[in-house]
């Protein structure tokens, strides 16, 4: 086989990040789907554990999932349709469970080549479609982000499942029940910033009024002259950038526009976490290069010589 073909092969990834992070009907490949079988004529279908969002009350974060597949072992030539069960370790709750709907073709794996070059049947890869997943497939969205919305993270799913459908309006309503519900955590943590980066406080006590007040108009205009310049986006107030996506009522846009609006909010919520996180990070390690500076060096013993 040519160099050039070689180069038009997809370069493989593993069967967990397949299952974790890929939505159905895109074909893959993957490198690790099979395990030796019991014979030279089969492969075995490979479970990895999983890092997954449990949905369950006593969970409520990302768990490890532990899964089985409906058939141990495929012909080694044989395209082969199968499901996987998983199942979070942490709460093992049948209503958190997901199944996986996987159509599996084996390849011979270039890289193998023997001296003869023939391909060897010791490694294979797979070319992969996930054909469906129960719950719905919701891409990966970082702890850091999560953590903004409390109580809500489950409800922020369900609108993440929502856009990624297409549902505008399920997305839309999603979305603003979250920012809604967790309006007080979302400026308690903008506050942190504030507060971390040397607010006074009577611009803290400004952030406690925020919120309090019932209408995000008024919680914006409370706080909206000491927002942190390092929680900017692109120059703009964040609060100001989620009122703004969230001020048309449900019921007074087309599906697609709820769709957009969806989309802005879910952005803007997942930029001001991540800058949130950081400036956070940033702070923290600073004062601690600063303190080590600061820390008188301790005086080494001078050695005696006999």
């Amino acid at each position: 086989m040519s160099q050039d073909k070689l180069n038009e092969i997809p370069k493989p990834i593993s069967f967990a990040e397949l299952l974790q992070s890929k939505p159905p009907g895109v074909f893959v490949t993957v490198s690790n789907l099979y395990r030796p079988g019991s014979n030279s004529g089969v492969l075995g279908i490979s479970t990895p554990e999983l890092s997954l969002f449990c949905e369950s009350s006593s969970c409520q974060g990302l768990r490890i999932f532990a899964g089985a597949s409906d058939r141990d072992e495929v012909d080694k030539n044989e395209r082969a349709k199968f499901f996987l069960n998983y199942t979070c370790r942490n709460c093992q709750s049948m209503e958190t469970a997901k199944i996986f709907a996987i159509l599996a073709t084996p390849v011979l794996d270039p890289s193998a080549l023997d001296s003869h070059t023939n391909f060897s049947y010791a490694h294979r890869n797979a070319i992969v479609i996930k054909l469906g997943e129960l719950p719905s497939f919701v891409p990966p969205t970082p702890a850091r982000v999560m953590s903004l919305f409390g109580p809500d993270q489950d409800t922020f799913l369900k609108g993440r499942r929502a856009e990624n459908q297409g549902l505008g309006i399920g997305a839309f309503a999603y979305y603003r029940r979250v920012v809604e519900n967790q309006k007080a955590r979302i400026i308690g943590e903008i506050a942190r910033v504030a507060r971390t980066l040397g607010a006074t406080d009577q611009d803290i006590q400004r952030f406690d009024k925020a919120k309090t007040e019932t209408q995000f108009s008024r919680a914006i205009d409370a706080v909206k002259d000491v927002i942190p310049s390092v929680l900017l986006i692109q120059g703009h107030n964040p609060l100001t950038l989620l009122h703004s996506a969230l001020s048309q009522g449900l019921h007074e846009l087309p599906d697609e526009e709820c769709l957009e609006k969806a989309t802005t909010i879910r952005l803007v919520l997942a930029e001001l976490a991540e800058r949130i996180s950081q400036a956070l990070k940033d702070e923290t390690e600073l004062k601690q290069a600063v303190s080590k500076l600061l820390k008188p060096k301790e005086s080494k013993p001078e050695s005696t010589s006999k």
